[in-house]
């Protein structure tokens, strides 16, 4: 079936259905970034594969909604399918909730599978079909009978991580969650976020490609906590070791049914953006529902000793892959056939040399050329080309240790390129310098720092369309709340930076149809000093890869930028040379050189 066919096909539902518009969101049932093979429903329906975006279909129109990261790869992959792309943030362009008030008539209806839509959307969807009195029935999945050879679910074993890699005891985290919930007022908290159950819980799963995550839900009380999970993908052992902590195991579609059975009386805590709509919905009308961030988004991002232990640990073996994959790219190019699938292959063998290597932490993004001016580009059979012997080529990849999760991009040049992508490629360097370097007081958010890293791009009339940075989970979400670096708020991403957080700095620029320069460390948030003025952070550089100097333009950088280019590459050369052989520990030399 081609994706007019399934629209059509989906269109002959809704009348069935008496829908006027049906919504297909990316998330999981558990509002997850990333999503399995089964919940693939919107790239199945639209063709669009990239990891965000919304499909709503109505009687005469189709659209799609996605962020800037993806606005290249929307316009290709939707072109000749029917599907109009609404690229989000841009004048003119509707919100989501904009558009379907907009088109839904009076008293008309919007349908959507209630477990894929995040209680907090629904909610504003709910609030915007008010003014026509429209309703909204999320008890089917359409989708589904049309997919007639849609993936089960998965079914791949499950695995612990002992206290030599989690630092804290599940009892110790169900204490302080407890905690939490009092402080609250609440006596049972609702979890579906698989990653805040993984914490939790101290397993992991491989139900996402990439992401070791389990799929579950949950349940907490004061005595006791019920997880919802397919219980042939846990061990022996692990059941022993979640009863002594009071945890029972439960179907995991239980859930819905043990949800409705809650008592009126009963005070729960949920997240608006991490439960779904469904789930919120059986909620008993009697209950008090009280509507936080989940306690435990802020207690994981907060690393604690052993884990910044590990993740270094992480970030220097992933050095030592990705160093050798750069030293063999620089000694191979133009003398052997590199494509971007090849090189994304060959910088995973480097890294599955590596002790405690389990997967790529995320899709890897390998673009050469005019490629690398799509900022979340994945190359396939069809687009795959050898990379530029005279150019840029641009690698964000990442690898999951035990250690934890890394996420890496680099740009390197080849052979002969031009003044104009030695001086975008100086910009991003200094973009990213300007950010690491940040001091700053306790209360202060990404938000607050995103402009140090855009001033070098500003300053040249330049910006790029996605945000500067993110939370890394450990060997969990790449992607992880609740602090980020971005130009506009988003909810999830306006918590205040707290030591212990681990987040990426990861400036771009983007010439279509020429290049993309992206340059990615991960930091770590320190305590500095402590002064009337309150408690100072700084930024620490954990990753440990040189920036390719054959792209940079000294004579764009002040002092005070190559004193902290060649500090950060003396610490790299410092921690990566003795895992080297010779010949590489001697190009290292020259890689990390001062300027």
């Amino acid at each position: 079936m081609t994706v007019p066919e399934r629209i059509s096909a989906l269109r002959a539902l809704m009348e069935e259905k008496g829908y006027d518009a049906y919504l297909i969101p990316t998330d999981d049932n558990h509002q997850s970034e990333y999503v399995g093979e089964h919940f693939k429903a919107r790239a199945f329906m639209t063709g669009f594969t990239g990891s965000a975006g919304t499909a709503v279909i109505t009687k005469t129109e189709a659209g799609l909604w996605t962020d800037g990261r993806y606005f290249i790869q929307a316009a290709n992959q939707l072109e000749g399918s029917g599907v109009t792309l609404f690229k989000m943030g841009q004048p003119d362009v509707p919100t989501l909730e904009d558009y379907i008030a907009d088109v839904i008539p009076e008293g008309g209806t919007l349908g959507f599978d209630g477990r894929v839509v995040a209680m907090g959307e629904g909610q504003a969807l709910m609030s915007a079909l008010l003014p026509k009195n429209g309703k909204i029935d999320y008890s089917a999945d359409l989708v589904d009978k049309i997919w007639e050879d849609r993936p089960p679910l998965s079914e791949k074993p499950a695995f612990a991580l002992g206290i030599e890699y989690t630092g804290e005891s599940t009892a110790d985290k169900l204490t302080r969650i407890r905690e939490a919930m009092k402080q609250e007022g609440a006596n049972v908290h609702i979890l579906a976020a698989l990653d805040d159950i993984c914490w939790t819980t101290n397993l992991r799963g491989d139900d996402i490609e990439y992401f070791p995550l389990l799929l579950s839900y949950a349940i907490i009380t004061m005595e006791d906590m019920k997880l919802y999970v397919d219980e042939r993908k846990l061990t022996a052992e692990m059941k022993e070791t979640l009863a002594k902590d009071g945890i029972s195991i439960r179907p995991y579609n239980a859930v819905y049914e043990d949800v409705k059975n809650l008592k009126a009386e009963d005070s729960v805590l949920v997240d608006p953006s991490r439960l779904n709509y469904a789930l919120y919905n059986n909620i008993p009308k009697g209950a008090k529902v009280i509507e936080k961030m989940n306690p435990e988004v802020l207690m994981k991002a907060m690393k604690n000793d052993t884990e910044l232990k590990n993740i270094i640990n992480a970030h220097i073996k992933d050095g030592v892959a990705v160093t050798r994959f750069m030293y063999w790219l620089k000694k191979n190019i133009g003398k052997t056939k590199i494509t971007e699938i090849s090189a994304a292959e060959k910088l995973d063998s480097f890294r599955k040399e590596q002790e405690g290597y389990l997967w790529q932490s995320f899709e890897p993004i390998c673009g050469s050329g005019e490629h690398a001016a799509i900022v979340h580009y994945a190359a396939t059979p069809e687009t795959n080309v050898p990379v530029t012997t005279n150019g840029l080529f641009l690698t964000d990849t990442g690898g999951g240790y035990m250690e934890g999760s890394t996420d890496i991009t680099r740009t390197f040049a080849f052979g002969e390129i031009t003044d104009r992508m030695k001086e975008d490629f100086t910009t991003v360097l200094l973009c990213n310098l300007h950010l690491a370097r940040a001091v700053f007081p306790h209360g202060i958010s990404g938000f607050n720092l995103d402009a140090m890293a855009r001033m070098p791009a500003w300053e040249r009339g330049l910006d790029y369309n996605h945000g500067t940075g993110h939370g890394v989970g450990y060997l969990m979400n790449i992607h992880e709340a609740p602090a980020g670096f971005r130009c506009a708020v988003r909810e999830k991403e306006k918590a205040p930076l707290e030591a212990g957080m681990v987040i990426t700095n990861e400036p771009g620029l983007y010439i279509e149809g020429s290049h993309g320069i992206r340059t990615e460390n991960e930091l770590v948030i320190r305590k500095g000093p402590k002064t009337e003025y309150g408690q100072f952070l700084y930024f620490e550089p954990i990753t440990y890869v040189p920036i390719d100097l054959d792209a940079v333009k000294p004579d764009m950088m002040r002092q005070e930028d190559k004193e902290q280019l060649n500090a950060y590459h003396a610490k790299v050369y410092e921690l990566i040379s003795p895992h080297l052989n010779d010949e590489e520990r001697e190009w290292l030399k020259e890689y990390t050189r001062a300027i």
